[in-house]
């Protein structure tokens, strides 16, 4: 039984064959290459005092909202591909251009219901679905799959399907290489060696991310290091209704930290809400050593304190997405927290001992590179340093109690301009993958805390974590 659809803009198909896919994909390689082409002969006509209404950087955003908007059509493989992209597009594409792949998530429309029911009558064939109430309207829509809650008739219980989109894994390749070819022609993609590594290092994350079995076996992982902290709720799975492209778990509702419920909060319980959720990332950072790495607003929910729910008794965060789950080894994390030590202290020789154990400098690069990178560790640190630390002066954030104004810091706008200022002067160079899933993180808490707009001391808390991070390394390096 099916509720009424909704009369919304959506996708009637996906184009699952390669030979579509590669005809779509074609056609706009041919439109970016004719920008270009047009660019270069009204380059060459106009003189020193003729200048083009169109700088070269506003080409290239021209060409990146281009392959934004065919992406959204298109859906699955390319679209994550796009967005994972955007990662590594931080350090070689300009700020505006790499803002269109960050967006292509919340520009994805959704499928039409008709085809998300197909994939689940085929992906589960036992199923009487007669006893289900799906409601078409999609309740999270992403690259790789869509989410649809469902009411069983008999026992009223409601439950969320995540269904993957169909032949999302099988277009991986060629959508890559073919990504990967129109970026070029666009001149959205530097001249490096390092491009091949970075497409290989998608491509494997896209794989995981459809890889169910390995989310599901993620989610119980969380629940158990999770177990008897209330502060968090992760929907438990249905294992008779998942299949290889379905996943199914009961239905926890909540709030977006962005809804009017959540911003009309007292600033003391948004403050807790958010000082719950960098808890929740220094245990997976420094505790477990493994992190959550794609951290989009919509992969998490607010559930408030209620009197008519038992279990309430303070604000929950539900997490919902397991799908970039990565695991970090010792050997890197164990310079990555010396790093981080060092910049809280100012510590330049051992900030550039393990910045370089890590790659991210060279002892034959040029100071100013490496004065650059160092000035980028500092800031980034600031929201945890002591409120009298000269570091400090420039953010507006901090308070003198120590308390940090998330929605009030200027530290993003900074940052941006220092790796800026990187990518115009010095050649690019592709920073370790596990430094690209941590950045995409810390930025995410970042702008998770500015959207609840929560106000509180962090000092302690990171402290306390990366103090007994350090101390159980060198204990085990003492063994």
């Amino acid at each position: 039984m099916l509720l009424k659809m909704p009369k919304s803009k959506e996708l009637t198909k996906i184009k699952t064959s390669l030979l579509g896919r590669s005809l779509s994909l074609a056609k706009l390689t041919v439109q970016t290459g004719s920008q270009m082409l047009g660019h270069k002969i009204k380059e060459h006509l106009t003189t020193q005092k003729e200048k083009s209404t169109h700088s070269w950087e506003q080409i290239l955003t021209d060409n990146a909202a281009l392959v934004a908007n065919e992406f959204g059509k298109l859906k699955g493989s390319i679209l994550k591909a796009g967005q994972l992209l955007s990662m590594y597009g931080e350090y070689f594409l300009p700020p505006k251009a790499n803002e269109f792949l960050k967006s292509l998530q919340s520009q994805s429309p959704p499928l039409a219901f008709a085809e998300i029911f197909k994939v689940l009558k085929r992906e589960l064939p036992n199923q009487t679905w007669e006893e289900w109430i799906v409601d078409p309207n999609p309740i999270g829509t992403a690259s790789l799959a869509q989410v649809h809650r469902a009411q069983n008739r008999f026992t009223k219980k409601w439950i969320a399907f995540k269904v993957q989109y169909p032949g999302v894994k099988e277009a991986i390749a060629a959508d890559l290489s073919a990504l990967k070819h129109l970026m070029k022609l666009s001149q959205l993609l530097p001249k490096s060696p390092a491009i091949d590594s970075i497409f290989e290092e998608i491509k494997t994350m896209m794989y995981q991310e459809l890889d169910y079995e390995r989310e599901i076996e993620e989610l119980e992982k969380y629940q158990k290091r999770l177990q008897g902290d209330e502060r968090f709720l992760i929907p438990c799975v249905l294992p008779e209704l998942c299949s290889p492209h379905v996943i199914a778990t009961e239905y926890l509702p909540g709030l977006r930290a962005d809804s009017p419920e959540v911003q009309n909060l007292s600033e003391e319980r948004r403050s807790q809400i958010g000082f719950s959720f960098l808890d929740l990332y220094f245990k997976e950072l420094f505790e477990w050593g493994v992190v959550q790495t794609d951290p989009h607003l919509g992969n998490y929910a607010i559930r408030l304190k209620s009197p008519h729910h038992k279990q309430s008794h303070q604000d929950q965060i539900i997490l919902y997405d397991f799908g970039a789950v990565r695991q970090y080894p010792q050997d890197f994390l164990s310079p990555y927290y010396q790093m981080i030590w060092a910049s809280l202290h100012n510590d330049s020789p051992a900030l550039r001992k393990a910045a370089t154990q890590l790659k991210f400098i060279d002892p034959h690069d040029p100071e100013e590179l490496v004065h650059l990178f160092e000035s980028f560790c500092l800031q980034t640190v600031e929201p945890f340093l002591d409120p009298k630390d000269p570091r400090v002066k420039e953010d507006p954030a901090m308070l003198p109690s120590g308390s940090y104004q998330w929605a009030h810091s200027t530290l993003p706008q900074r940052l941006t301009h220092i790796g800026w200022n990187m990518i115009r002067r010095f050649e690019f160079r592709a920073p370790p993958p596990e430094i690209l899933f941590l950045d995409r993180k810390t930025g995410g808490v970042f702008i998770f805390l500015k959207v609840l707009r929560s106000c509180f001391r962090g000092r302690e808390l990171l402290y306390d974590h990366l103090q007994k991070a350090l101390h159980t390394l060198r204990a085990r390096d003492t063994q």
